[in-house]
C-alpha cells in the first residue's frame, strides 16, 4: 500500500460515528432523528428532519447534497449537528459549514471502527452547530 493511499476519505464514504463522540453530543442536544443510519435502504435526503438532528454525512462528493439538505432544515428552525471532516480548503465547507452557529474542532483524529489503521481517520473532524432561530 503506498504511503498515500489512506489520504483519500473518499475511499470510505461511510465513516460511523465513535460511539462516545455520539453520546457526548447526544448528552448535550438530546438527538432525536439520525438521517444518516447505517442502512443503505433509506435515503434521509428524500425524508423530513426532526427537530434535533445529529448528522453524520457520507464523505467525498455526497457531502455537497447533505449540507444543502442540513442548510435547507436549518432554514425550517431546526437543529442540526454534523460531524464532518475539517476540509477547510473545500467550497463545500465555505458554503456551508461556515454559516454555522459554532464549529467545534477535534482534537487529534477520530478512530472509526471497522477501518484500516485501527480505525484512526485520515482527516481531522470537526462539529458543526446550527441552532434554531429565535
Amino acid at each position: 500500500m503506498r504511503m498515500t493511499t489512506g489520504m483519500f476519505s473518499s475511499m470510505h464514504l461511510d465513516w460511523r460515528t465513535p460511539k462516545e463522540v455520539y453520546d457526548q453530543l447526544h448528552a448535550e442536544f438530546d438527538f432525536d432523528f439520525d438521517p444518516c443510519p447505517s442502512d443503505p435502504d433509506f435515503d434521509g435526503l428524500e425524508v423530513e428532519w426532526g427537530k434535533r438532528n445529529f448528522v453524520n454525512p457520507p464523505y467525498g462528493r455526497e457531502i455537497v447534497k447533505w449540507c444543502k439538505k442540513a442548510l435547507e432544515e436549518h432554514a425550517k428552525g431546526k437543529t442540526i449537528v454534523m460531524l464532518v471532516a475539517s476540509r477547510t480548503d473545500t467550497e463545500w465547507w465555505h458554503d456551508c459549514i461556515m454559516r454555522a452557529d459554532e464549529i467545534r474542532f477535534i482534537r487529534g483524529r477520530l478512530r472509526f471502527e471497522g477501518y484500516p489503521n485501527n480505525g484512526c481517520a485520515p482527516f481531522p473532524s470537526a462539529v458543526a452547530i446550527f441552532s434554531p432561530g429565535d
